[in-house]
């Protein structure tokens, strides 16, 4: 308290209104490959804001297209904004090394990236590499490609797990691959947090560097500029789904109805032509279909959520832990959470349907507050994408009916 030593009056003044808690970016990404100028920048996270940006720091006088730069390219083209990269050079790993943050180690200190891809990385240990990040930061969501070529849709369905190290086991447990195949199948494993997404079929487009050629492209790239366009026109809580891929104009696999449905249930998103466009048909996570994570839109919308609480509540740490710093940390979160479910981002009619917030004696019991620890319980219920819209059309007096379902 100051000392008044004279006699007077003395205006002070003290916060007592809220701490408004602001939603931290979605859509920044992270891109990790091959750079058209293999020795620029290597092994560094560059900011770049356009396209332009990227030309400067990684294409040279007479570079040649590479996936990495097709994708951030395509990324910006549907409409993301801002983006890292980070050019592994020629021969590096995109599993990077802890001691000299190569890879994807190169990531960790960047707070703000949301979406992290290696475009056209489609091996066991790149697989890992961006899962185990996202796993182990829980601040990110990765997306992962598919093989450029697939022979035989089937072998989606099958983990992409390194094989054995004897050749006689790998010859019994896949005979026709042989020995010293590096894995079985071509499905990345599930991450049981739903941290991470795949996506089929690669698509044709315009090389950026020679637009008068049409190259493959990893779907990576342009998966990421579109949840960066969903994020910004609707809200990280719409699926980035049934959205069309500019630039696409062909498909290296073109997934039946029928295919996509098996497909779909393991977790693969297709990219699809529906209509007279290519769009994005699936907006699944890398989990068991019954998981309460199986959908993109709920990671992510969690995601920001949890880590926007984070960030706003860093006033509390040190403060006394008593009635006023629950009840203000109460009075913070709920206002947040009001205006996630005003925003269409948590389901119910009401704001106790949509989520809660507990924050007082009960949870913070004598021997929670001897620890040093303040506990404050929430629960949201996050709205889930309309994956099948099923219509019931009946003729007749109740004669006859038919059901149509429409979606993947």
């Amino acid at each position: 308290m100051p000392n008044y030593l004279t006699p007077g009056i003395y205006v002070e003044e003290i916060s007592t209104g809220p701490r408004p808690i602001g939603m931290v970016g979605t859509s920044t990404a992270a891109f990790l490959g091959v750079a058209p100028d293999k020795n620029k920048n290597i092994n560094q996270a560059i900011a770049c804001n356009n396209w332009g940006e990227f030309c400067k720091f990684f294409i040279g006088d007479d570079s040649k297209s590479t996936d990495l730069s097709n994708a951030v390219f395509s990324f910006f083209n549907q409409g993301g904004s801002r983006c890292y990269i980070v050019n592994v050079g020629e021969n590096g790993s995109i599993a990077g090394d802890v001691r000299n943050r190569s890879g994807i180690y190169a990531l960790d200190p960047i707070d703000e990236i949301a979406i992290v891809a290696a475009p056209g990385f489609s091996d066991p240990i790149s697989y890992e590499a961006l899962l185990a990040h996202c796993e182990k930061l829980r601040d990110r969501f990765c997306i992962l490609d598919a093989p450029a070529i697939v022979n035989n849709i089937d072998s989606l369905k099958e983990l992409n797990v390194i094989a054995s190290k004897d050749p006689e086991s790998t010859k019994e447990e896949n005979p026709k691959k042989g020995a010293g195949n590096a894995s079985k199948g071509l499905r990345p494993r599930n991450s049981d947090g739903g941290f991470g997404a795949f996506y089929f079929p690669w698509y044709r487009g315009k090389d950026p560097l020679e637009p008068n050629t049409l190259v493959n492209m990893p779907p990576s790239g342009a998966i990421a500029g579109i949840y960066a366009r969903t994020d910004a026109t609707r809200g990280v809580h719409k699926a980035p789904a049934n959205e069309i891929v500019r630039g696409a104009l062909g498909l290296t696999y073109d997934v039946t109805q029928a295919e996509q449905g098996e497909l779909n249930r393991l977790g693969v998103n297709v990219i699809r032509h529906i209509g007279q466009a290519i769009r994005v048909w699936g907006a699944r996570t890398l989990v068991d279909e019954a998981s309460e994570w199986r959908y993109v839109p709920v990671r992510r919308t969690l995601l920001m959520t949890e880590e926007s609480i984070e960030k706003g509540l860093l006033w509390s740490v040190f403060e006394p832990n008593d009635l006023t710093t629950w009840k203000s940390i109460e009075r913070d979160v709920r206002l947040f959470l009001m205006r996630l479910w005003r925003n269409g981002a948590l389901q119910g009619t009401t704001p106790e349907q949509a989520f809660f917030v507990k924050c007082d004696a009960e949870t913070n019991s004598p021997e929670i507050i001897d620890a040093g620890q303040l506990i404050v319980e929430i629960g949201v219920a996050p709205v889930k994408p309309a994956e099948f819209i099923i219509i019931r059309i009946g003729l007749g007096a109740s004669e006859t009916e038919s059901t149509t379902t429409v979606g993947a």
